[in-house]
């Protein structure tokens, strides 16, 4: 997939104090989804979701094991400032794969993080290139960055292969789910055009901040050809997960704690078909992280 720590030879290119801030937030975004609750058949703090191989605990470990490999991930992206852009994605497979591996240690061999790890991978090379470059960042720049980093990752990875097939090959095939890659290739789209300004506009009004990301979440998977869903329920279960999304949504949506007890029925429900949104998860962190990229105040140097 995306993305044994490359040791850098030379001086880091970025602040230290930037780096470990930017890796703090990453870190803190995994750590918000994880802990949101309650989740539609995800791992939450009330239940394991869909899951019979994973809690809480595995999540939070998982975290703590990706937490240090942030910052590799931004002064690759610098270091490749001069590079094309797609050039870079191949400095950043070593350190992914290595921060994987750290994930499977600290969680018994559990995939907790893999679809976190190629995403914030992606965001912080993005924000280690553009800072190095003294570009402005902002939620779009990184996004379109990333796009230009995965250019051809969809064809070569997904539409070009050969037997046996991944699970995210054969989705492709069949139901012509690009999952992750696709969503990285195209610059986040469901993010910057659903999933951001819906959860900006509730924290301008305002919204209780974790009935606004349960909110936000319900966007996404109402929107989102999740590969972990349809790889669980196939195209039946992706259909009605969205559409009970959409019906959530079209009712209100999560804007009381009231409204919590339909969320409650579609987890039980999602347990009971044995469905869980992943890669809504997974964008929800993005979120997360490009919405709260402001927290983090610096000056280029």
């Amino acid at each position: 997939m995306l993305l044994m720590p490359c040791p850098v030879e030379s001086e880091p290119l970025l602040p230290a104090s930037l780096t470990h801030a930017w890796s703090e937030l990453a870190w803190r975004a995994m750590l918000t989804e994880v802990n949101l609750s309650p989740k539609p058949g995800l791992v939450d703090r009330f239940n394991n979701g869909a899951h019979h191989d994973m809690a809480l605990d595995d999540f939070h470990r998982s975290a703590s094991a990706v937490r240090p490999w942030l910052p590799r991930f931004m002064e690759a992206g610098a270091l490749g400032a001069r590079h094309s852009p797609v050039a870079v994605l191949a400095t950043l497979r070593p350190i992914g794969l290595a921060c994987e591996a750290a994930m499977f240690r600290a969680t018994a061999g559990v995939n907790t993080h893999k679809g976190s790890i190629f995403a914030l991978g992606l965001l912080c090379a993005a924000l280690g290139r553009l800072h190095q470059l003294a570009l402005p960042l902002s939620a779009a720049a990184l996004c379109q960055t990333v796009s230009a980093m995965c250019q051809g990752l969809t064809t070569a990875e997904l539409r070009h292969s050969t037997p046996p097939l991944t699970a995210g090959q054969r989705l492709y095939h069949q139901l012509g789910l690009t999952g992750a890659r696709g969503e990285a290739e195209a610059g986040y789209p469901l993010v910057l055009d659903h999933a951001l300004p819906h959860y900006l506009a509730l924290q301008r009004l305002g919204r209780d901040p974790e009935l606004a990301l349960l909110d936000t979440l319900l966007v996404l998977m109402a929107h989102n050809g999740d590969t972990n869903v349809a790889s669980r329920g196939g195209s039946e279960g992706l259909f009605w997960l969205q559409q009970q999304a959409k019906r959530l949504l079209s009712q209100g949506g999560i804007r009381e704690r009231a409204d919590l007890a339909r969320l409650r029925q579609f987890d039980r429900q999602c347990i009971t078909r044995h469905l869980s949104p992943g890669g809504s998860a997974d964008l929800l962190i993005v979120t997360w992280f490009l919405a709260h990229l402001s927290d983090v105040r610096y000056h280029f140097q």
